[in-house]
């Protein structure tokens, strides 16, 4: 019982996890064609994949290079930087369940991105979480870098990606990631201050330097957990729950 259990929680793991690197892969394709468009060669945007790989914290990369260019880039590594800080607290998360070695957990660290870490504690079993990790990590990964390829080829080819609408790719994925957070009130105060303060400085500064500033903002809304202090927490999702055993 307890072997036709676990073969089925691994089935479900690696079905999860081929779905989400089938869907996340597809928009590869406009962060090459963007990226090209902002001024990088085919080889470039493609290294850029391979060894970056945190699909966020390229389109800030290309975001703030194509609006500043060249003296933009110490704007644009911090950007795409700070995008990527999130990953460190994924990797402590992701750690004990992962175990091994060093090596196994040197690779593991260039995979933990929002996708593979989601799937990976959206089961219930610990070895089913390291396949929901491994598979879809692995599956955006190559997924993503050959998108990458065909976006930048394409991107070549056609012109500009506005034409085609890829420029909002990156922003309607940001969407979709943060908008079934904004369920509590200090959820949203923090949303909206970091944007106020972002649209007010675009037309000063130079190209990144808004993003870090409502960073700052959004970091020091968020600490002092003004909003957030006398919300009753949410309950579990129906699925969580039935898991658990909570009534």
């Amino acid at each position: 019982m307890s072997e036709g259990t676990d073969a089925a929680a691994r089935r479900r793991a690696v079905r999860d996890g081929l779905g989400v690197a089938l869907a996340t892969s597809a928009y590869g394709i406009s962060f090459g064609a963007l990226a090209t468009a902002s001024g990088l060669d085919v080889w470039q945007t493609c290294v850029l994949s391979l060894v970056m790989f945190t699909g966020g914290s390229q389109f800030a990369f290309i975001g703030v290079i194509g609006s500043g260019g060249l003296a933009a880039i110490p704007a644009a590594i911090a950007s795409s930087a700070l995008l990527g800080v999130r990953n460190i607290a994924y990797g402590m998360r992701m750690a004990p369940l992962l175990g091994g070695g060093f090596w196994r957990r040197a690779a593991a660290a260039h995979f933990t991105i929002d996708e593979s870490t989601a799937v990976a504690l959206g089961q219930t079993r610990t070895h089913a979480q390291r396949w929901g990790f491994w598979v879809t990590g692995l599956g955006i990964y190559i997924g993503w870098n050959l998108t990458t390829l065909a976006g930048a080829l394409l991107g070549n080819v056609l012109g500009d990606p506005k034409t085609y609408g890829l420029d909002a790719a990156a922003a309607a994925a940001f969407l979709a990631l943060l908008w079934p957070r904004l369920r509590r009130r200090q959820a949203i105060a923090v949303g909206i201050a970091a944007a106020v303060i972002a649209a007010m400085l675009t037309p000063a500064l130079m190209p990144g330097i808004p993003v870090l500033a409502a960073a700052v903002v959004a970091i020091v809304v968020g600490w002092f957990n003004w909003l957030a202090r006398d919300e009753v927490p949410s309950a579990e999702p129906d699925d969580v729950a039935e898991r658990e055993g909570l009534p």
